[in-house]
């Protein structure tokens, strides 16, 4: 089961109805900031932890439109993003300049990449930006008492490329049955952890079970690898849920 999504350009359309605000932003690392948006005039904005909203605007003459994983959970009108600035691209470069109080259209929530069984465990595979919905189904599950066990393997380059590190630290403290696993494939001097892929821990954080679930987020070629190496595993292909950022 995928869907293939977030952050690239849909087809542009004129039918857009919402208007997404912005209420407020902070810097995640270098080029990745998050961001808080607000929907007036719609008491509650109804979606599934893990989906997507797409945002557009006319730039240059044109009208652009990009999908971008929610990364948090239902939460009234507001919603949250952790999107990377991609110098020379046609979009991210916009959102960067908005202000609190600027707003931009918006379409969705849409999308599939969400909790298949709430009961089942499950390992969650995220790389950079891919995060996003992960982060997402994670706050909703985890905000209210969980039985199941929860694991998440992060990849990033660098140790400051550890998106929402001090909350998935906090979580892991608070919550019995979550586990934080980041990895770093160019780690600095002093980092005590993983190093390297996330496809070269796999295997250690799965264990001999076949009956988890998988939720893998991120690149292309990563999400690609992660899957043959399920399916060579025996994974069944329904137990693995991915989201690919071509």
């Amino acid at each position: 089961m995928h869907t293939t999504c977030p952050c690239y350009l849909l087809e542009g359309r004129e039918d857009a109805r919402l208007r997404a605000r912005l209420i407020d932003f902070r810097e995640l690392s270098p080029d990745v900031r998050h961001f808080v948006f607000e929907v007036p005039g719609v008491p509650r904005l109804e979606f599934l932890a893990g989906q997507w909203v797409s945002l557009s605007e006319v730039l240059h003459g044109h009208r652009i439109t990009r999908a971008y994983s929610i990364a948090s959970p239902p939460d009234g009108n507001r919603f949250e993003l952790c999107l990377n600035r991609v110098v020379d691209g046609h979009f991210s470069p916009y959102l960067f300049r908005l202000q609190p109080g600027d707003a931009v259209a918006m379409q969705g929530p849409l999308g599939t990449f969400t909790l298949r069984d709430p009961g089942a465990d499950a390992v969650f595979v995220a790389t950079g930006t891919g995060i996003a919905p992960i982060r997402s189904i994670l706050l909703d599950q985890l905000r209210r008492p969980a039985r199941q066990q929860f694991t998440l393997l992060f990849g990033v380059r660098h140790e400051h490329g550890i998106l929402y590190r001090d909350e998935f630290e906090e979580l892991e403290r608070r919550c019995p049955g979550f586990h934080f696993i980041p990895t770093l494939s160019r780690p600095g001097g002093g980092w005590p952890g993983r190093t390297g892929h996330v496809q070269q821990h796999l295997r250690d954080v799965l264990g001999d079970r076949r009956d988890l679930h998988i939720y893998v987020c991120g690149l292309k070629a990563m999400v690609n690898s992660v899957r043959s190496l399920l399916k060579e595993w025996g994974f069944d292909r329904k137990h693995i849920i991915y989201e690919r950022y071509d």
